[in-house]
């Protein structure tokens, strides 16, 4: 039983943690949010952080897969929305890079999650986005959708241009006009993979 309540504890405090550090590394910065006010705020020490998380960057890691998660139900919804699974793949792209937008996301995705985390297209996240694409395009290629590419490569291209126009929306002077135009760039060499245009 003893085992049982230190185990909630403990999985109480990491989740406690992680909601102080999202809200402080939304708004603050990863950079400039302090350790010891966080800690502080939840009624917790520093030795519980490096007891759940190793050190700061651990606790990014944890914000950063947590939103990762919710954005993939995001994008997951909006793809089985779309009318025909061709529009699913590009409502899909188009929606991570408008994401770009949202105040949350820009800051620890796309602007400090690369620059303390490195190349996100190397997170674990990333792996289950490019089997979704990879099994989108291949299912597209067999219906006569898509003409016969390479399966990874086309889906690595596709998700890499999404990636790289969310982090061009988000280091922009003026996100908003920059986005249309990525959208607008990023259907385009999209469609460079259909049999027939549309």
């Amino acid at each position: 039983m003893a085992k049982g309540k230190r185990a909630a504890g403990m999985a109480e405090n990491r989740a406690k943690l992680i909601r102080a550090a999202r809200a402080a590394f939304a708004t603050q910065g990863y950079a400039a949010a302090s350790m010891d006010e966080l800690t502080a705020s939840v009624g917790l020490t520093r030795g519980a952080l490096y007891h759940s998380f190793e050190d700061k960057k651990g606790l990014l890691w944890a914000v950063v897969e947590q939103i990762d998660g919710e954005m993939a139900e995001r994008l997951r919804a909006i793809r089985e929305q779309a009318p025909t699974p061709w529009q699913g793949l590009l409502a899909e792209g188009c929606a991570y890079i408008e994401m770009a937008l949202d105040p949350e996301i820009q800051r620890i995705m796309l602007l400090d999650g690369p620059a303390v985390l490195g190349d996100p297209s190397k997170w674990p996240g990333e792996n289950a986005c490019l089997d979704i694409t990879m099994r989108t395009i291949r299912s597209l290629i067999e219906a006569g959708v898509v003409k016969p590419v390479d399966v990874e490569a086309a889906g690595r291209l596709l998700n890499g241009a999404a990636l790289s126009a969310a982090l061009w929306v988000a280091a922009a002077d003026d996100p908003k006009e920059v986005l249309n135009k990525a959208v607008d760039a990023f259907r385009q060499l999209a469609s460079g993979l259909l049999r027939q245009p549309v």
